[in-house]
């Protein structure tokens, strides 16, 4: 009889509290081995025993020639000594303790809410970070990698991720989820901003998009990782009036410039490069007032690199709770064995006694 025929429902064993300590297969062990020793002592008596009472009852000769014919009663006689061995083997597994069990293992994760603010304004349209594509496809891209792996942690975890845009108005693109594909998907759609009533650079007015949609999270962790090519020009809220209001909800801001140039435009309307540095201190008064970390992308490596920092500064804090059930199997080898030795004695004792 094997430990998986004694076990047909999980449900049917009783859970116990003892700890396998001699492994077998599978998710089957024994919690006290050492009463296996009890089968080749038992073997050991059981044939003394057979040995003894047949020397006790004597030997009657048989007359050569003739064959004695073997009855019903004879052949059951011989299967006794394989019923009692049987069980024997049977409660010394039972005394043995076999269980059957697994180990379980849980993972838990705060979970991080990042709200993607990405600028949008004419300015975008610049071929300086790469020069086959402009800034806009650049940062799509590099966004977009972004997001699918913090949506699809290899070790399980997911974050929410919020997609706002900004120029001259911020706009809710998508709202918090975890759909990869949601967030990758609006993200192709984006382009620079060609009507010129909607041009411009409102960074404090989407920076308060964020801290407004954020401030309906329950997360522990909620960051904004805000992109911006230029300085702020849209004055309905200052940059550091909603950086102090993004401190005060305990959001974290991590702020981004990319670009190469600065550009002019000449006499002729066209766009020209110059090598004016462009005035960033109020981006990074906005990452030192919340807590987070200012950084400058002059080309596509060094905007992935900065993207990849963030992740690992922003790691999802996990826990992983482990637990192992166990079950008892004794009952089916106990209650097995001690109904065979009955029977091998009630045999024994009655029909097949003479036969003995």
């Amino acid at each position: 009889m094997s430990l998986a025929a004694a076990q047909t429902v999980p449900q049917a064993a009783v859970q116990s509290a003892a700890e396998g300590r001699l492994p077998l297969w599978g998710d089957y062990s024994l919690a006290d081995p050492w009463f296996l020793v009890l089968i080749p002592v038992g073997l050991l008596l059981l044939l003394y025993g057979r040995v003894w009472r047949a020397r006790s009852a004597g030997h009657v000769g048989t007359l050569e020639g003739v064959r004695a014919d073997v009855g019903l009663r004879q052949q059951l006689a011989r299967v006794l000594p394989l019923m009692e061995f049987a069980a024997l083997v049977l409660i010394a597994l039972a005394l043995a303790r076999p269980l059957s069990g697994k180990e379980h293992s849980v993972s838990e994760s705060e979970g991080v809410d990042i709200a993607l603010v990405i600028d949008r304004s004419g300015s975008m349209d610049h071929k300086d970070l790469d020069p086959q594509v402009n800034r806009l496809e650049v940062v799509k891209t590099v966004v977009a990698d972004f997001a699918t792996r913090r949506m699809t942690d290899r070790e399980g975890a997911a974050d929410n991720i919020a997609l706002i845009t900004f120029a001259a108005y911020p706009a809710l693109l998508c709202p918090f989820t975890l759909d990869v594909d949601a967030v990758t998907g609006f993200l192709k759609q984006l382009e620079p901003v060609r009507n010129r009533a909607e041009d411009g650079t409102g960074i404090g007015i989407g920076l308060a998009k964020a801290v407004s949609v954020l401030s309906e999270s329950d997360a522990r962790s909620r960051i904004v990782v805000l992109l911006t090519d230029g300085e702020n020009n849209i004055d309905l809220i200052q940059p550091l009036e909603a950086a102090r209001l993004a401190k005060e909800k305990g959001i974290k801001v991590y702020t981004i410039f990319a670009g190469r140039f600065v550009y002019v435009t000449d006499m002729f309307g066209n766009p020209r490069a110059t090598e004016r540095e462009i005035d960033t201190s109020e981006l990074e008064a906005i990452a030192q007032v919340t807590g987070g970390r200012f950084y400058r992308a002059r080309d596509r490596q060094q905007l992935e690199e900065i993207y990849a920092r963030i992740e690992q500064l922003e790691r999802t804090k996990r826990f992983e709770r482990r637990y192992h059930e166990s079950y008892d199997l004794y009952p089916a080898f106990l209650g097995l064995g001690a109904g065979l030795l009955a029977l091998a004695w009630l045999l024994g004792s009655t029909w097949l006694r003479r036969m003995l």
